[in-house]
């Protein structure tokens, strides 16, 4: 074969390589390849999260707001919703993460829902109080006790809240079976009250403030009668899920615990944020005390309210507490 032949099979060669390279970027363009490193790096694990717009949730709320959770590695959606009661029973379907309380996560495990406690989010605390019982200022209501006989305006019969304040009454020494209750939203206690269709409020913050400086009268906050500090919102999610995403609820914890720093570094911005996703004005917004967050929960701040549960007579006695609690590496 002459010179001239090798040469220009050579460049023949060379040209099907070449084209043969393009086509194979062209085919892992379209059919997709396996990503680099980097890119591996850069993929982040999808939650869809449900919030309530109120401070208690904030921690939360910043992180979404300072991209604290896309650096470590989470994909959030939240999801708004008003009240959380009936969240538990979503888990798994429509949401990864949501809030909760101790009643509220012990009756859905009772009643046979695999799910489990995952990380706090605030405790009640003496030097920090979010939930008070308010009366008017001409009441005759002095205590707890004295609310038997007596309408009692709560968010919820069988409410964290509504727990509570029967377990102060029983521990004055009164009936709690004689306390006629009422539900009804937390914006419409005041009026409620003030008309004299209730004897008193379970009513909880910006709004135990509001009602304060209008001149009601709190008898107490009956949380504290629990235990002081005692266990209140948490975040729980199906309880397989969890135990199978350890790393993902350590980054979780992590991202709330950048929000919570935020917080204590930079109060107008968190309180912006605030205003924000609650809809709140800024000067009601900025009235509003920061409450106790505490993203560690135990076994053992859920037995505190399952004994209080089962003196009241909820079916929660053989709830196993140490498969209900499952938190990060």
């Amino acid at each position: 074969m002459s010179m001239d032949r090798i040469g220009s099979s050579r460049c023949s060669l060379g040209a099907l390589a070449a084209r043969g390279a393009v086509t194979l970027l062209a085919a892992l363009t379209i059919y997709g390849a396996a990503p680099a490193p980097a890119a591996l790096a850069q993929q982040k694990t999808a939650l869809r999260v449900v919030y309530i717009p109120v401070i208690t949730w904030l921690p939360a709320l910043v992180a979404k707001e300072e991209g604290i959770f896309e650096k470590n590695g989470l994909d959030v959606t939240f999801t708004k919703v008003a009240t959380i009661v009936n969240l538990p029973g979503t888990l798994g379907k429509q949401y990864d993460l949501v809030p909760t309380t101790a009643p509220d996560l012990l009756n859905a495990v009772a009643n046979g829902l695999n799910i489990a406690a995952v990380a706090g989010e605030t405790v009640e605390t003496s030097g920090n109080k979010s939930y008070q019982v308010l009366v008017r200022a001409d009441s005759g209501i002095k205590s707890y006790k004295d609310l038997v006989g007596k309408r009692v305006l709560t968010p919820g019969v069988g409410s964290v809240m509504h727990v509570a304040l029967l377990y102060a009454i029983k521990k004055q020494g009164g009936d709690p079976s004689k306390v006629t209750a009422l539900e009804g939203p937390f914006p419409a206690m005041m009026d409620q009250l003030k008309a004299g269709r209730v004897d008193a409020v379970q009513q909880l913050e910006p709004f135990v403030g509001r009602m304060l400086g209008a001149g009601f009268r709190s008898i107490g906050a009956p949380l504290l009668e629990v235990a002081d500090p005692v266990l209140f919102p948490f975040w729980i999610a199906d309880a397989d899920w969890a135990r199978k995403n350890r790393g993902v609820l350590t980054k979780w914890v992590a991202s709330l615990e950048g929000g919570l720093a935020v917080i204590k570094s930079d109060d107008r911005k968190a309180r912006a944020i605030l205003a924000k996703y609650s809809g709140l004005p800024p000067a009601v917004v900025d009235s509003i005390p920061m409450p106790a967050y505490d993203f560690k929960i135990t076994p053992a701040q859920l037995e505190v309210w399952r004994k209080v549960m089962m003196e009241q007579g909820f079916p929660v006695g053989k709830v196993d507490l140490g498969k209900i609690v499952v938190t990060g590496q």
